[in-house]
């Protein structure tokens, strides 16, 4: 798993046989999600909208959208509004403008009550559309020599002038009259004519008159996350982090699953696989206590990252793997043919195989067996992490029965040397896995087999003399 892809069908099997966990996982998260939105007073965001007239630059556009939010209409509003307790710096975080088509900004404002918020928005919409008239038309200022309505005064006073300067010419009866009369209406229509212009060039005329679009409408549900999105937001965060952690838990697992890193942690051959029909329910047997009667329930007591067990053939075609197996043990083994299986503490599916080749190797003699005899076949149990074998008697080597997957290099490392140091060599190894079985053929080897097989038990030994 720490090398494979992750595939649709690694997650479908998390799910099925983890779903009690991922169940439980789920509502808690959709409580801790409930909890939150305790927590999170209830929010209502409505929106006023303001038009632009006339022709606005992007870059104009984004200024009045910074302007409408600015602290100085933030606390023209909260001055208006008057609400305790709640000033200009409050009311900032709950205000925002944006830029919609059209020439229009959009002014949001949120609240704890729908009422509350349709006001806000209608209120800085308001302060939005003074300020801004205040700034386009210039009206802090209007004495100053610069500006238009000063120039707009400056062109009417010389217009009067020009006007009583072509009274005083008199009735136009000489030559030099009638000129400065001609020349003094040419002055007023240039005066009129840059007049004209002015007024057409003053963006006042045309921007200041911001246009409010009608009242903010009324929220009538509340603005995300509401309790709802929360408690989904919850349950799935909840899922989604139980599937992760069960990804990474496979990732970082270090536990060897093929035949050529198991045979050399034990630093010995492979005799072959054998096959154990799976349980019904599928649970490791052994278990007690509170704990485990726990794992039972959450289901932790079933592996998910192995395959779903393959459907093997009859009982008499898994035999075959037994006696094929037994038959390569004989051949590695010299005189007196005692043979040390060893199985580490826990591994229930291997325990099961060494006690199905024990029970093989007392029901089938071989005639083809060197030295005159076959192994006779003692299983022990010993613990993967502190390994403890018996010292060596008259055994002429030890065979390790275990099931892939289950197991780190270290720990099958630990086993060889607690096999070294009781002077007994690892002369091959078994793998056991777990098969679907099919209903077994009636057959005088499957039932003269069988009995054997009963009377090894869980750490029996078995044997043909």
């Amino acid at each position: 798993m720490s090398d494979d892809t992750i595939r649709l069908v690694t997650i479908g099997r998390i799910v099925r046989r983890r779903r009690r966990l991922l169940t439980l996982l789920v509502v808690v998260g959709a409580l801790v999600g409930y909890g939150t939105s305790l927590l999170l007073p209830p929010r209502y965001t409505t929106s006023a909208s303001v038009l632009l007239p006339g022709a606005w630059a992007e870059r104009e556009l984004l200024t009045q959208a910074q302007i409408a939010t600015s602290s100085v209409v933030v606390d023209r509003t909260a001055a208006s509004l008057g609400w305790s307790g709640v000033g200009g710096v409050q009311l900032r975080e709950q205000v925002t403008a944006e830029i919609a088509d059209g020439n229009i900004i959009k002014i949001s404002g949120t609240a704890d009550t729908p009422e509350r918020a349709q006001r806000l928005s209608d209120e800085v919409a308001r302060q939005f559309v003074t300020f801004a008239a205040e700034i386009l038309g210039d009206k802090t200022d209007p004495g100053a020599v610069g500006s238009p309505e000063a120039l707009r005064k400056l062109v009417e006073q010389t217009s009067r002038r020009i006007n009583d300067l072509a009274d005083s010419a008199g009735s136009g009866s000489s030559v030099e009259s009638v000129q400065t009369r001609t020349e003094l209406a040419k002055l007023r229509t240039t005066l009129q004519e840059s007049m004209d212009k002015l007024d057409k060039a003053d963006p006042s005329t045309e921007k200041a008159k911001l246009v409010v679009m009608g009242p903010a409408a009324r929220p009538t549900g509340e603005a995300p996350p509401t309790r709802t999105q929360l408690v989904v937001a919850g349950a799935l965060l909840a899922f989604l982090i139980a599937v992760v952690g069960h990804l990474s838990a496979a990732r970082v697992s270090r536990r060897l699953r093929t035949e050529p890193e198991i045979a050399a942690a034990l630093g010995s051959a492979l005799l072959g696989t054998v096959d154990v029909p799976a349980e019904k329910s599928g649970r490791q047997p052994g278990s007690r206590g509170p704990r485990a009667l726990v794992r039972r329930l959450l289901g932790l007591d079933i592996r998910w990252d192995v395959p779903l067990p393959r459907t093997s053939g009859d009982e008499e075609s898994r035999q075959i793997r037994y006696r094929r197996v037994y038959a390569r043990l004989q051949d590695q083994v010299p005189a007196p043919r005692r043979v040390l299986v060893v199985v580490p503490d826990g591994d229930e599916i291997a325990l099961r195989a060494a006690g199905q080749l024990a029970a093989e190797a007392g029901a089938e003699p071989s005639p083809n067996a060197a030295g005159g005899g076959e192994p006779v076949l003692r299983t022990v149990a010993v613990s993967a992490s502190q390994p403890m074998v018996p010292d060596r008697q008259d055994e002429s080597g030890a065979v390790v029965v275990l099931s892939a997957g289950s197991w780190t290099a270290n720990e099958l490392a630990g086993i060889a040397e607690a096999c070294a140091d009781a002077r007994h060599d690892v002369v091959g190894v078994v793998l056991a896995g777990t098969v679907s079985a099919r209903p077994a053929r009636s057959s005088g080897r499957s039932r003269k087999a069988a009995a054997p097989a009963a009377a090894v038990g869980g750490h029996a030994t078995g044997g043909a003399e």
